[in-house]
């Protein structure tokens, strides 16, 4: 018998493999050591973790500085269909600088067995249990925490903070989808190819949700996005865009940040000019320039001690 997927025409099939794609930057694939060090660098601890809590299955890349004590530390997540084994150069980076830097990933319990979902979180406690975990590590401050994050890893980073705005004092979200009903809405778009693939997309994400009725999925839509939570935010954020995104126009880090203003929030959007989805793992010189102002705000509002950058490649 054939799927409800099978039947649908060759160009939906086709829309929902591409966009469900890339809109987490994978039509041109990454390189997500780009500008981050391939080889662990001299003076720097690296081990991995899986854990089992509740109906999820994380697992979890660390990086740390060598020595005793307890350092500032960033939760990294990245972009969907990636796993924290693919920000190795990214917690690498992290710890040269003084950083514990942890990657995590999520599989989901979904008819007895744990698979990846667009929905992976379905729980309040779901969204806030790597944190909570990672805030036990002894090598954990746990008084400087901050959360970092990829296209759908930025989406989990923005959503932390405002699960656990006491424990998050600072949040860097790279070309987020902050408002899926809004991003889902076919009646945005003026191409009616576009308008097409949306339709598509959003049928895609029903599915996924398991929802059993429209205001069920439209409320789960609504969890999983950052900006109808705003008012929940109490962290400094920053958010990094390209100007030319396809995926998640430009338009979704501009509207999280106009509402974080009006609350009298800390905020700021770098929008590079030029620049798609993902462009940090693509565009070296852009790539740069973002990180460099990803360390200027963990800098600022994680108090980093002043040392030295261990050795390693740039």
């Amino acid at each position: 018998m054939q799927s409800r997927y099978s039947l649908l025409p060759k160009f939906a099939r086709t829309s929902v493999a591409f966009l469900c794609v890339a809109l987490l930057g994978a039509c041109q694939p990454p390189n997500h050591y780009l500008i981050h060090p391939e080889l662990a660098p001299a003076g720097v601890v690296s081990w991995n973790e899986e854990i089992r809590q509740g109906q999820l299955w994380i697992r979890l890349r660390w990086a740390r500085p060598e020595g005793t004590g307890r350092f500032p530390t960033v939760l990294v997540h990245p972009e969907a269909g990636k796993q924290a084994a693919e920000m190795q150069g990214v917690i690498w980076d992290l710890a040269r600088q003084g950083y514990v830097a942890v990657a995590a990933d999520y599989r989901r319990l979904i008819d007895g067995e744990y698979r990846g979902s667009l929905f992976v979180w379905r729980a309040d406690a779901d969204v806030t249990a790597a944190l909570e975990y990672v805030l036990r590590n002894p090598a954990v401050d746990g008084t400087r925490v901050a959360t970092l994050g990829f296209s759908q890893g930025g989406v989990y980073s923005l959503l932390i903070a405002e699960h656990a705005p006491s424990q998050v004092k600072a949040v860097i979200a790279y070309y987020p989808v902050t408002d899926f009903e809004y991003w889902l809405d076919p009646t945005h778009y003026s191409n009616p190819m576009r308008r097409q693939v949306y339709r598509v997309i959003r049928w895609y994400f029903k599915k996924e949700s398991q929802a059993t009725s429209e205001e069920a999925f439209r409320q789960m839509l609504r969890r999983a996005s950052p900006l109808p939570q705003a008012e929940n935010m109490q962290a400094p954020v920053l958010l990094i865009h390209g100007e030319n995104d396809t995926s998640a126009s430009a338009e979704e880090s501009q509207r999280l940040a106009d509402r974080l203003q009006d609350l009298g929030r800390t905020v700021k959007l770098l929008v590079f000019p030029g620049q798609g989805h993902v462009f940090n793992f693509k565009q070296p010189e852009p790539g740069r320039e973002a990180w460099a102002a990803t360390l200027d705000w963990l800098r600022h509002y994680l108090a980093a001690p002043e040392t030295t950058p261990v050795a390693g490649r740039p």
